[in-house]
Formats: structure tokens, C-alpha cells, sequence
């Protein structure tokens, strides 16, 4: 089934305790893409770049079978550029310099081929062009699932609240989701934020897993451990991208799906980290996947023999 990616294409500076990647292919609907082009190859991507932007890179992706005709070329500009630094811990970072270029006048445009995609994943953008993408549609998605992070909780709260409304799902991290609900208890932020629209709320915990709710049903899914961890940009973005790939592909939205989706969403992200930028993602095979899932599985099973 058709999977409708928004979000940015961009250029990365990293820096972490394990080197530093300069100038480097990121941005949220790159690392969405990918992640679920090993599930589908029916992608079509909404984003904004500059002519700096590598041709060879956008050849890469219409190679994975991701439509590029959504994706606007503004030519004399130049694409987004964020630069972090990692603390040891990986978990907290610093951003050293965001350089919004193209995306600062950025209004999405959906080509007549892109307006009534099965499956749609909003990237974390403003709420306004979430929204925006959303009104362009001739007919609703079956699902729709939307990223956001605390500075538009900061900045545009109403209009995130708004674009909420129209959405199935939300994927966020436990700081954003006890920051828009106001909780501290995961379990109290989901009830809250499922009265703001999502039926659906997945939150990510990165080392420490993933949390499904859905009318009061929960599912954990745990973070794989491993032995090196040299990147985690992109991580939540290559989550999101297996979990939204995963469900595009077996057309499913039962509970018991989602759990599954939640599981290849962690494994496609415990291969991103692995490397600088995507290039732990350009070089997957489905053997490699396929094995990476049966370690989750095996993570988590286990006989309960005694009974009490």
C-alpha cells in the first residue's frame, strides 16, 4: 500500500564521543523513507531542498522506490542544515547551529498523484504544514500518524492541538509526551493525549524501548542492547519509518499489528545508530532484518512454568 512521507531533507553536522560526521545526508522524511523502503516500495515524499543538494543522494532514493515528484528543487538556495554535538551519554545534545535555508518559506505542495495515500507520515514540521498536507488530501488516509517535539509545544501549541484532531497516531518521546499532557506517569500522558485525537500513541524511550497505548491497552517493546552505539540521529525518524513501512506493507490496524509494527520500527532503528548519518541504512539487507527480528523476539520470550 502507498506510504506519504512529509518532513525535511537536509544536511547534517554530528558530532559524538565515537568522531564527528561533517556535511553529512539526514533530515526526517530521508531516514522515514528509507526505514520503510525495505517494507514498500510504493513511497512518495513531500519535502524542500536547495541545488546544493546532492543529485546522487535523490537518485538513491527514486532507486528505493521512493516518487520524488512531491519533493520542490528551489534552485540558488540551500537546504536545511542542522549541526549537533552529542553528550557521552548519548541520550542529551547540544545544537550547535540550525540553518533553516529553504525550509523557512516552505509551503508543501501535493502533486494530483499524492492525494489519497493509503498510509501518511507526518514528519516533525510545523503543526501549520502538518495541517496544510493534510487539507491537500482528496481522500483520507487509513492512518495517519504525526511527529512533533517541544518547541512547537513551546511556540505553536494551539496549532499543534488543532492538526492533533485530524490525526490517527502520534509518535513522540517520553519528555514530549509528559511535556503535552502535562503528566509525569506515561500512562496518564497517553489517556491525556488520546482525548486530544490520536486513538493511537506510541512513545519512545530510545535505550529503554518503545510504549504502545490504545484504549487502554499497553505493549512495551524493548530496546535491543548493543555492543556499539556510534549515532542516534535519526533514530526516532528511522522508528517511525519501519513502523509506518511495516504496516503500509501487511495493511493492518488491528492491535496485534501495531504491536508487530512497534518491534520493526525498533529493529530499523537499532541498525541507524549503528552508523554516521544513513549509512547503516543504505547497506541493510533483508537477511540482516529478518535476523535482527528474531533477536527481538528472542529478547522477549520466555515460558512461564510455575504457577502460583
Amino acid at each position: 500500500m502507498s506510504l506519504l512521507a512529509v518532513g525535511t531533507v537536509a544536511f547534517d553536522d554530528i558530532e559524538t564521543p565515537f568522531g564527528r560526521a561533517e556535511r553529512v545526508i539526514g533530515g526526517a522524511a530521508t531516514y522515514i523513507t528509507l526505514a520503510a523502503s525495505y517494507f514498500t516500495d510504493n513511497l512518495k515524499i513531500v519535502s524542500v531542498v536547495g541545488d546544493d543538494f546532492p543529485k546522487e543522494e535523490l537518485s538513491y532514493l527514486e532507486s528505493r522506490g521512493v516518487n520524488l515528484e512531491g519533493l520542490q528543487v528551489k534552485a540558488g538556495e540551500k537546504s536545511f542544515f542542522w549541526a549537533g554535538r552529542y553528550h557521552d551519554n548519548l541520550n542529551d545534545r547540544d545544537t550547535l547551529d540550525t540553518q533553516l535555508n529553504v525550509l523557512a518559506d516552505f509551503h508543501p505542495v501535493l502533486p494530483d498523484s499524492y492525494k489519497s495515500p493509503a498510509y501518511l507520515m507526518l514528519g516533525n514540521l510545523t503543526p501549520a504544514v502538518q495541517k496544510a498536507v493534510i487539507e491537500q488530501l482528496e481522500e483520507r488516509p487509513k492512518f495517519i500518524a504525526l511527529d512533533t517535539m517541544n518547541f512547537w509545544m513551546d511556540t505553536a501549541m494551539e496549532s499543534l492541538l488543532d492538526v492533533l484532531k485530524h490525526i490517527d497516531g502520534l509518535i513522540i518521546n517520553d519528555e514530549e509526551a509528559r511535556q503535552l499532557s502535562g503528566e509525569h506517569s506515561l500512562v496518564k500522558a497517553a489517556d491525556v493525549i488520546h482525548d486530544m485525537g490520536p486513538k493511537y500513541v506510541v512513545i519512545k524511550k530510545g535505550e529503554h524501548g518503545a510504549l504502545l497505548f490504545e484504549g487502554g491497552r499497553v505493549f512495551f517493546a524493548p530496546a535491543l542492547p548493543l555492543a556499539e552505539v556510534y549515532d542516534p540521529t535519526g533514530a526516532g525518524d528511522t522508528f517511525a519509518g519501519g513502523f509506518m513501512g511495516y504496516i503500509a506493507r501487511t495493511d493492518d490496524l488491528s492491535f496485534e499489528n501495531m504491536k508487530r509494527a512497534v518491534i520493526y520500527g525498533s529493529a530499523m532503528a537499532s541498525f541507524c545508530v549503528e552508523k554516521f548519518s544513513v549509512e547503516r541504512l543504505k547497506e541493510l539487507s533483508n537477511k540482516e532484518i529478518n535476523k535482527r527480528i528474531a533477536q527481538f523476539v528472542e529478547l522477549v520470550n520466555f515460558d512461564a512454568d510455575i504457577e502460583l
